[in-house]
Parts: C-alpha cells; structure tokens; sequence
C-alpha cells in the first residue's frame, strides 16, 4: 500500500511556504525598476502585485509575484 507521504521533511515543516519571501528591493532588480519608491507606488495605486506587511517591513510572496506578472503579461500580450 502507497503512502502519499512528502519526500521532503522541510516541506512539510515549512507548511507549503517559500524559503524566502521577496523585498522590495527584490522586485526592483527582478522589473530592473528605477526605485524603491515605485514598488511604494504601485501598492498606494494597488496596481502592483499583493504584498504584506511584518512589523514596518513590506514582503512579497514569490508566488503571488509570479502570478500577478504573468497576469500583466497576458493583459499586454491581449492589447
């Protein structure tokens, strides 16, 4: 009988979670973006992709990136 048990132990420490969650200064060189200030603007204009705040610090989930830019992607490919 087949277990459906995770080959790997730190996955199921980790709950499904990344290894690291990305900064804004991430997004900077990953968009090659002028500032930090942009990253601050699309989240005042919730244009940009969802983040979170932990204490003063503001994070990003690889995932949530990486599905907000294949949305962006796909709305400019469809213009």
């Amino acid at each position: 009988m087949a277990t459906d048990e995770p080959t790997n132990p730190r996955a199921t420490l980790r709950g499904g979670l990344p290894d690291r969650y990305l900064t804004p200064e991430d997004l900077v060189t990953m968009f090659s973006l002028p500032s930090v200030e942009t990253v601050y603007a699309w989240r005042r204009k919730r244009i940009g992709p969802p983040g979170f705040r932990v204490g003063r610090y503001l994070r990003f989930n690889p995932a949530a990136v990486q599905a907000w830019e294949k949305k962006r992607t796909a709305l400019d490919d469809a213009a």
